[in-house]
């Protein structure tokens, strides 16, 4: 009957684990999509969900815009006024974090990633 090693196991499971990790955190870097979702409320209180947005170029909102964002991709966002993700005003929200706008404030139109 054979002996298992156990250490062996152990480790070759936390080398697979590892590798995995590593491999889907290379791939967002790739051009790929972010892995999770952006939420958004918009002005009227619609909430929308866009899921594992690419990791290229700039997403643009709902036309009146989003008041709340939560980023519950694996990689940060930028939030823009405008549509184009361009201009002055922008905010940096971290993974799993939320950014919540005053009501005197212009909505968020845009948004893109960091990578």
């Amino acid at each position: 009957m054979p002996v298992i090693d156990h250490r062996r196991r152990r480790f070759g499971i936390a080398a697979g684990t590892a590798l995995l990790t590593v491999t889907v955190a290379g791939c967002s870097g790739l051009g790929r999509s972010a892995v999770g979702p952006v939420t958004y409320v918009t002005e009227r209180d619609a909430v929308i969900m866009v899921n594992s947005p690419s990791v290229k170029g700039c997403h643009q909102l709902a036309p009146a815009g989003a008041k709340e964002v939560l980023n519950g991709t694996l990689i940060d966002i930028i939030l823009y006024r405008t549509r184009d993700c361009t201009g002055p005003g922008t905010t940096y929200v971290a993974t799993t974090l939320a950014d919540v706008n005053p009501p005197s404030a212009l909505p968020w139109r845009s948004f893109s990633t960091v990578h």
